[in-house]
């Protein structure tokens, strides 16, 4: 994320910190166990990394990714998600 200062600053560290954890294995197993996918998460997150730096068409490409990846893990029967 380009220096910036103030609140936009601290936002970036708090996602920052959100991509990080994401990465954990413990976060992803708890994430797991709720049924959500730590990686479409983490594009999630990564989306509004990219919106909140103002790039809009890399923002809508990783919200169009996770958007995609959670309506086909929907069509998927309960009992054959991760």
């Amino acid at each position: 994320m380009a220096e910036q200062f103030g609140s936009i600053a601290a936002i970036g560290r708090l996602l920052g910190e959100v991509e990080a954890l994401l990465k954990q294995p413990s976060v992803q197993m708890e994430l797991g166990k709720r049924g959500i996918n730590a990686s479409i998460a983490l594009v999630a997150a990564q989306g509004l990394e990219f919106y909140m730096e103002g790039n809009r068409v890399r923002a809508h490409e990783d919200f169009a990714t996770a958007a995609e990846e959670i309506r086909a893990r929907l069509e998927v029967p309960p009992s054959r998600l991760p």
